[in-house]
């Protein structure tokens, strides 16, 4: 009989990913509805950077093999794979992140089962999972039951709550060896060269600050990095201004870029079209800034300033600056 919740656990550089901590925090609560356990599943050597059982785990499964040293789609999924047909939990979360989106659909197959993508809600129904996801690029949602099990599921980053950890918790830590050979990897991760990246990663920061075509060109661009640096965020772009080559792809928000919730997105010369709001809309507080006063992002915008960003943004990052000095 099926039993218990198992949490892919992502860790990058050593250090245990924040939406992953989140999809812990989730299951706990739904676990404890079922008065079942959470089992958090991690691949890698060592012990995790966080404590996990701090944040709602039961159990720690440690995956270790000579061929997982790298992250390869085929690997990990193989080995999540034959972990979740070893402990047969009744659900499957992981985080709605790059890896996530990438590594469970390919689990969900392996295990012949269906999988809800991007979810910002879940519950437990009967038994079954009940989980409610954005469609239409946002303008809907749906609510959909799984009722294959295991039930799987991703997370978005950022929506749901991470919560105070409990460090009186322990967890059972055990080791598990899957059965692979070299022959499994369609792919092999021969070197990775991260590029410059920026303090805090565009899926996990609480505050975002992104620039659209209203920025005129690359050069303009450290004004928002200026005003996301001094409120501790992350710098933000709609696809235009990625696609004039004025800021890498990696900062671009939207429906063919990264799906972001922070606490505050401030919005600085983007005009608002529906692909760029279905990666933002979720936000918690919209600040927008543009000078065209019928711009669609002021419709969606929680607190709208109608103005040329070039006088906007510096007078704003200065007197932040000011406030957090006094």
């Amino acid at each position: 009989m099926a039993q218990g919740i198992l949490v892919f656990i992502e860790e990058r550089d050593g250090k245990v990913k924040k939406p992953s901590l989140e999809a812990l925090g989730a299951a706990r609560k739904v676990a404890d509805g079922l008065q079942e356990a959470v089992i958090a599943l991690r691949i890698g050597t060592g012990e995790p950077s966080e404590n996990l059982a701090a944040f709602g785990a039961d159990r720690v499964m440690t995956v270790r093999h000579d061929l997982l040293v790298a992250y390869s789609a085929d690997g990990y999924a193989t080995a999540l794979a034959q972990a979740a047909r070893s402990l047969q939990p009744r659900f499957v979360f992981g985080s709605s992140s790059a890896m996530g989106r990438d590594l469970l659909p390919r689990v969900a197959a392996k295990l012949g089962v269906g999988l809800a993508q991007d979810c910002i809600e879940i519950h437990a129904d009967g038994g079954r999972l009940e989980c409610v996801r954005p469609i239409y690029a946002g303008k809907a949602y749906a609510r959909v039951r799984l009722a294959m099990t295991p039930g799987m599921a991703t997370l978005r980053p950022n929506v749901f709550s991470l919560g105070d950890p409990d460090t009186g918790r322990n967890a059972e830590a055990v080791d598990f060896t899957p059965e692979l050979t070299p022959a499994q990897f369609r792919a092999a991760v021969r070197e990775v060269q991260a590029s410059e990246g920026q303090k805090v990663e565009l899926t996990e920061a609480n505050i975002i600050v992104s620039g659209g075509r209203g920025m005129k060109g690359p050069e303009n661009f450290p004004l928002i990095e200026r005003l996301a640096d001094v409120l501790g965020g992350a710098v933000g772009a709609s696809r235009s201004a990625v696609d004039a080559g004025w800021i890498d792809q990696q900062h671009q928000v939207g429906q063919t870029g990264k799906t972001v919730s922070p606490t505050c997105y401030v919005a600085c010369g983007i005009s608002g079209a529906i692909q760029h709001l279905a990666g933002m809309s979720s936000s918690k507080f919209i600040v927008a800034i543009n000078k065209d006063s019928e711009a669609p992002i002021f419709s969606v915008a929680d607190y709208g300033i109608v103005g040329d960003l070039f006088a906007v943004v510096p007078a704003l990052t200065e007197e932040i600056r000011k406030l957090k000095s006094s």
